[in-house]
C-alpha cells in the first residue's frame, strides 16, 4: 500500500518493471504501475479468477504485463500504420474472395496436355496457391453454379493463435500473447479485431468447422452445403408427401421422441445420406416430429426476430387487402435462405392442407402447430409472449392460404 509517487520513484530504475500497489483511499482494490515510454502507467486490476485490465483474461500478472508490452510498443511506434491497415486490405485481391472462386474457375478450364504453356501454366499456378495460402489460408470449397449465392456475415470469436500469425484482411502481424485477433467459428478466417469490422458479409462456412445439422444457424447450413435450403427440411418433406399426406393428425400427433431424437442424430452424423425412409421408421409421425424438431432447434427461427415483431403487427391488421399486402412487406424482411426455406414449406403445407378431408388438418389446424414452432418472440415477458401465441398462428395460417400469392 503505497502512493503513485512512492510507485513512480521504484520503477524509475527499468523500463518494462512493474508493481501492484494497494489504493490507499479505497483499500481492497488494486492498480497495475507499469513502466513504459519512460513514464509510469496506473490501470486499475480486477480478479475473477483471472487477472484482467480489459477485455482479455491472463492466468498470471505476468503474462498480463508481457501481454501489455507488446500492445503498448506495437501501438506507440505503429500507431500510424495501425489506423491505416484496413484502408488498402490484401482482402480483395489476394485473399479469401479470391481463393474461394480458383476451383470454379479451374473447372471449366480445358485440360491440354498438347498446350505447350498447359502443364507447366497448372504448376506455377499450384506454385503461387501455395504461396498466397502460406500467408492467408483459406479452406477452398466448390461452388455449383445452381447454388444461390446466399450472404452470410461472420460468426467472429475471440482466439488465441499459437505461434506468430497474420491478419488475412490486411495481411498484417497479429501481436500479443492472447485474444491476438478473432476466428470465424464457420470459415476460419483468422483477422484483427479492428479489421472484423470491415470485413465483407461473405462467409463460405467450411463443413470442417460446420459439424452438426440441428441447432445450425439455417443460413451457415445451406452455404456449407451449397444448397439452396436444408437438406433435413428437402428429405423430410420429400418423404412425408410420398407416403404420408393422407395420415389422420399430420404434424399435431407426435412420433415416438426417442425416435425422433434417432432422425436428428442420423442427420447430425450423416447429413444427406441419413436414411428416413419407411424401412427405418414406419410411422411417419417421427418425420414430422424431426421437421418440427429442427424447426424448433434454429438458434434464429425461420421467422427471425428481426422481422417478429413486423409479422405480429401484420397479423392484427383487419383489412384483409392492407393485411395481405403487410405480409407480403413482411417476407422481404427475412435472409433470403430463411425465404426461400419458408416457401418451400409453405407450398408443402398447402398441399397437406389439400388432403384434409384424410388428415383432418386445414391450415387452421396447421397454424396452431407450426405458430410457436416457426416464431418466438425476442425477449418478450410472459404474458406478451402468451397473447402472441393466436397472432403467431394467423400468420402462419395466412402464409399457407395466400401462399401461391406471397411467394
Amino acid at each position: 500500500m503505497i502512493s503513485r509517487e512512492e510507485a513512480d520513484q521504484l520503477l524509475s530504475q527499468a523500463e518494462g518493471s512493474y508493481l501492484i500497489r494497494e489504493s490507499q483511499r479505497q483499500p481492497g482494490t488494486y492498480t497495475l504501475a507499469l513502466r513504459f515510454g519512460n513514464q509510469t502507467r496506473n490501470f486499475r486490476l480486477y480478479h475473477d479468477g483471472k487477472h484482467f485490465v480489459g477485455e482479455k483474461r491472463f492466468e498470471s500478472i505476468h503474462d498480463l504485463v508481457t501481454d501489455g508490452l507488446i500492445t503498448l510498443y506495437i501501438e506507440t511506434k505503429a500507431a500510424e500504420y495501425i489506423a491505416k491497415m484496413t484502408i488498402n486490405p490484401i482482402y480483395e485481391h489476394v485473399g479469401y474472395t479470391t481463393l474461394n472462386q480458383e476451383p470454379t474457375l479451374k473447372k471449366h478450364l480445358p485440360q491440354s496436355p498438347e498446350a505447350p504453356d498447359g502443364p507447366a501454366a497448372v504448376k506455377d499456378d499450384c506454385n503461387a496457391e501455395e504461396r498466397l495460402t502460406s500467408l492467408v489460408r483459406r479452406a477452398t470449397l466448390r461452388e455449383s453454379d445452381l447454388a444461390p449465392k446466399y450472404e452470410k456475415v461472420h460468426n467472429f470469436k475471440v482466439h488465441t493463435f499459437r505461434g506468430p500469425h497474420w491478419c488475412e484482411y490486411c495481411a498484417n502481424f497479429m501481436w500479443g500473447l492472447i485474444a491476438q485477433g478473432v476466428k470465424c467459428a464457420d470459415c476460419g478466417l483468422n483477422v484483427h479485431k479492428q479489421c472484423s469490422k470491415v470485413v465483407p458479409n461473405d462467409c463460405q462456412p467450411d463443413l470442417r468447422h460446420v459439424k452438426k445439422v440441428y441447432s445450425c444457424d439455417l443460413t451457415t447450413l445451406v452455404k456449407a452445403h451449397n444448397t439452396k435450403r436444408p437438406m433435413v427440411v428437402d428429405m423430410c418433406i420429400q418423404e412425408i408427401e410420398a407416403r404420408g399426406l393422407q395420415s389422420e393428425g399430420l404434424y399435431r400427433i407426435s412420433g415416438f421422441s426417442e425416435l425422433i431424437e434417432d432422425v436428428k442424430l442420423a442427420f447430425d452424423r450423416d447429413g444427406e445420406k441419413a436414411d428416413i425412409s419407411s424401412n427405418a421408421y414406419e410411422d411417419i409421425n417421427i418425420i414430422t416430429g424431426a421437421l418440427k424438431l429442427y424447426f424448433r432447434e434454429l438458434p434464429i427461427p425461420l421467422i427471425t426476430y428481426d422481422a417478429y415483431p413486423r409479422f405480429i403487427e401484420t397479423a392484427k391488421v383487419s383489412d384483409p387487402e392492407k393485411r395481405l399486402e403487410s405480409l407480403h412487406e413482411s417476407l422481404k424482411l427475412l435472409p433470403p435462405a430463411h425465404c426461400e426455406t419458408l416457401r418451400y414449406l409453405m407450398a408443402h403445407l398447402k398441399r397437406v392442407t389439400q388432403c384434409d378431408k384424410d388428415n383432418l388438418m386445414p391450415s387452421e389446424n396447421l397454424g396452431i402447430v407450426f405458430g410457436p414452432t416457426l416464431m418466438r418472440a425476442p425477449d418478450l415477458d410472459a404474458m406478451t409472449a402468451l397473447n402472441d401465441i393466436r397472432y403467431q398462428r394467423l400468420v402462419v395460417e395466412m402464409l399457407i392460404t395466400n401462399e401461391d400469392v406471397l411467394f
